[in-house]
Formats: C-alpha cells, structure tokens, sequence
C-alpha cells in the first residue's frame, strides 16, 4: 500500500535558492514540493491552502520577514513544521527565528551537507541546528529544546523633555555597555540633545553608529513606514522590524548579546491626536516583537495627551507594555 507524500513549500525571495532547496528536497522520493512562495505574505496564503507537511523558510522576505511569517502560519497551519534557512549565523537571530516554535535552523552555507539531514531530523520530531552555530557556545545543542529570548516592552513616562533624553541616554548606555546594539527612533530634536549628553558621559558616539551597535532612526519617516491611512499596519510593521533586526545583528558582540530599542513613534501618533493608532501600534509591537526577544523602551512626556482627562488613554497605553515607570516608581504588568 503507497503510503502518502511528505508535502514541502520552499519560500526564499532569491529564485537560485528556491531551485537549490527544491532540487535537494526531491532527492528523496518521499518528499514532494508541493509549492514555492518568494515573500512572507505569499508563504503564508500557500500554507494556509496548502497545509504543507515542512516548510523550508527563509529569513530576510520581503512583504513580511520569515519570523512574523512563521509565527502567522502556525495559526493557520498549526501541524506545518518549519525549517528557517538563512545565511544569517547570530545566535540572536536564530534563536528568535526558533522562538515561534520552529523545529530548525540551517546556515545556508551548510545546507549542502545539512539540509537533508535537518529535513529527517525535523520529520522524526527532533529539532536540529546548524553545526556552524551549535559549535561554537551557544546556549544549547542539537535536538535539545530551545529556550526563548526574554521580552521586555517598557513605558516610561517623563515630566519634560529633559528628563526623557536623560532617560534614553542611561538606556543607550546600559544597553551598550554589555556590548549588545540599541536601535534609537526619536525625533530629530532628541537625537541632537542625545549626541552631546551620551559623550559627556564617554560614549563615542560615531564609533558606535561605524561599529554598528548605535543605529540612529528617525522616528517621523519610521512612523510613515509602519503606517497606512494613519493607522499602524502589521504587514509594515513586520517587515521594518525584520529588516532591523537583521541589520542590528551585525553589531552584536557576545554570543548572547541582545537588540534593544528605545524610542518614540507611538507617542509621535498620540501627539498628533491618534491615541487609537498610539495603542494598536504599541499591541502590536508587543506581539512582534516577542518572537526577537528584544528589550524596548517607549518615552512619554506627561503632557495634554497624557492628563487626568485622558486617564483611560494612559492606562491602555500602560496594559500594552510588560514594565512602566511613571513619575520615578515602577508598575510591572503580567
């Protein structure tokens, strides 16, 4: 009695890898390529008519990068495992990559020997990961489980300006000091009063933005990225995230080192009136975000949006976040 195919979708944006994958895949009988997809979005329309058994998923996709793909196609595919192949070999990447409950990670540059191996690893219920990354001091080894990045989405609220720059000025410097990379979307004003209070304090600032551990954002063209009609859109938000962090990740120095944010492009949209846009940006963010296992820190300045009369709005913006310090005292959220 023939016994059913073992259904595969290979989802890369580069069409030679999309051929390699493919053509390596059906070296075994058994395995049979039921579809190919170049972006998140499209992956995620094929798994949800396809309900392929394995999907071979690339990271950097454009539309929506492979981490959000991945975390939406368990919802609609919940029994579809995924294989991320990347050529990225930051542990932090992989880790947040296999975070949405992925079952391996394959360095693409390993794939001709590792592919078909990850692949009958996968199928058997194991997970696998690149040699190149579980030799050299990761946290764990092949087939062990994974453990998640911890996530921490903060809001800071501030009685001026002043004191929001000095805020961000200690984040940035923590964040820096144990050598992980801090990704910084303010406004323009902000980012000049950072320049000269981070080197008062010894940060070389130009040698952090060259070393790429300080990636200076602007927080108005960012707001434009993420949003359509005025109101955050996931499928964006998604891809400027991805595209980041994969950016971020070639400044990261220790094996273990993190992608911390600090900015403000909800309080951009609460200061213009869209305290509605401000609160689905910062649920959303929360959501996404969780899959990278990235610490952000949202500033607010206490002023007119944020009073006694729009006590609500503030309390919603506070349940969208893990952690909230207001007025020098700190709130934990679950």
């Amino acid at each position: 009695m023939a016994t059913s195919p073992i259904c595969v979708l290979v989802v890369d944006d580069h069409e030679p890898w999309r051929r390699f994958g493919a053509s390596t895949i059906q070296k075994k009988p058994e395995l049979q390529v039921v579809g190919e997809a170049a972006d998140g979005l499209e992956a995620f329309r094929q798994a949800q008519k396809l309900h392929p058994d394995l999907i071979l998923l690339d990271i950097g996709l454009p539309t929506m990068n492979g981490i959000e793909a991945a975390r939406r196609i368990r919802e609609v595919s919940p029994t579809s495992k995924v294989i991320f192949m990347s050529e990225n070999r930051s542990w932090d990447i992989a880790e947040g990559a296999l975070a949405t409950g992925a079952a391996g990670y394959v360095v693409k540059s390993d794939a001709g020997n590792e592919l078909l191996p990850a692949v009958e690893a996968v199928l058997q219920g194991k997970q696998f990961l690149s040699t190149t990354l579980a030799g050299h001091g990761s946290r764990v080894r092949m087939n062990e489980q994974f453990v998640p990045v911890t996530h921490c989405h903060e809001a800071a609220f501030y009685a001026d300006d002043i004191s929001l720059v000095d805020g961000y000025a200690r984040f940035i410097e923590s964040t820096l000091e144990m050598g992980n990379v801090v990704i910084v979307v303010v406004t323009e004003s902000h980012r000049a009063s950072l320049l000269p209070r981070l080197e008062a304090d010894g940060v070389d600032v130009a040698a952090a933005i060259e070393q790429g551990s300080y990636i200076p954002l602007d927080s108005i063209d960012a707001l434009s990225q993420v949003a359509v009609d005025g109101m955050p859109d996931r499928v964006r938000c998604s891809k400027v995230l991805g595209d980041l962090m994969i950016e971020a990740a070639n400044g990261i120095k220790p094996e273990n080192g993190r992608v911390a944010f600090c900015g403000e492009i909800a309080t951009i949209m609460l200061s213009k009136g869209n305290a509605e846009g401000a609160i689905q940006l910062e649920h959303m963010w929360d959501e996404i975000t969780r899959g990278y296992g990235v610490h952000t820190l949202c500033g607010y300045v206490r002023d007119n949006s944020l009073s006694k009369g729009n006590s609500a709005v503030f309390q919603r913006i506070c349940a969208e976040h893990s952690a909230v310090q207001n007025l020098g005292h700190s709130v934990l959220h679950n």
